[in-house]
């Protein structure tokens, strides 16, 4: 079975000149949440979010058009794209010609549902549909006046509730994690909605800063937060929401919950 060390990541790359399906390099889940103990029954609803800021294609003239996509890649897929081999499939479009949107709309969906093993919902809209900067909704974590001794590797212990039933939304900016192939940096904002015992803040914002250093896919690391908080504080129901700063055009945004939801795609100032 391929590997993320298998992909393009970390190495030299040429761009290329055409449109090619085979550059998308899927990477089954399956691994990662086995690290968590998730078997076949998932013990949340979810999605991922993809946000495309450099996507590009000809009209039958040859005049270029441009758009921003919007794809969401449900949490029950096999598998999750490794995104450098998204971002040079996308960047393939660049020399083909389409007679509208919807045929380019057609063809990512279908290329994009071969790769994860699941219909994936794309949207294209004009640079004029571009959504105003806004925030996550909620209380921030990161004013709380406390000492953090550690920072690595995610500990779960950190995380404790007890006492009063409420229902809050808490919001960080603090969340880190580094790219598993390469060593990059990845930066988000993440989002905890829930309902439950509360939840002690220092200990989830300790909790939050210790993924630090540690190294995972985003949609891996959020799978792991819901998974702890779960498991730690007990909540009655959860949302976990990351939005990840972008890079090569590309940012992924996953959503983990104990029940589906309409979940928005709101773009932060790091996006």
């Amino acid at each position: 079975m391929a590997t993320p060390y298998d992909s393009s990541l970390g190495k030299d790359t040429r761009y290329p000149d055409h449109y090619d399906p085979a550059l998308l390099f899927p990477i089954a889940r399956a691994a990662g949440r086995a690290e968590l103990g998730i078997g076949e029954a998932l013990p949340f609803a979810g999605v991922d979010i993809w946000n495309a800021y450099e996507l590009s294609w000809l009209d039958l003239r040859g005049k270029p058009v441009v758009a921003l996509g919007e794809f969401r890649v449900p949490a029950h897929s096999p598998n999750l794209i490794e995104s450098k081999s998204f971002k040079l499939y996308l960047n393939g479009y660049n020399r083909e010609r389409f007679a509208d949107v919807e045929q380019v709309r057609a063809r990512l969906a279908r290329d994009l549902a071969v790769a994860t093993g699941s219909a994936v919902d794309v949207a294209l809209a004009p640079l004029s549909g571009v959504a105003a900067i806004a925030r996550l909704e909620g209380e921030t974590l990161d004013t709380l006046a406390i000492d953090i001794d550690a920072h690595g590797p995610p500990d779960s212990a950190l995380l404790r509730s007890g006492g009063e039933v409420v229902e809050e939304s808490l919001v960080s900016d603090l969340l880190k994690s580094n790219c598993p192939v390469t060593g990059q940096p990845d930066w988000a904002s993440v989002q905890l909605r829930y309902a439950g015992p509360r939840i002690d803040r220092a200990g989830l914002l300790r909790y939050l800063v210790s993924f630090r250093d540690h190294a995972g896919f985003h949609e891996q690391c959020v799978e792991r937060i819901f998974c702890d908080v779960l498991r730690q504080c007990a909540p009655t129901r959860l949302e976990v929401y990351a939005r990840y700063t972008r890079r090569g055009g590309l940012d992924i945004n996953p959503w983990r919950g104990t029940a589906g939801a309409d979940v928005g795609n709101p773009r932060l100032a790091r996006q």
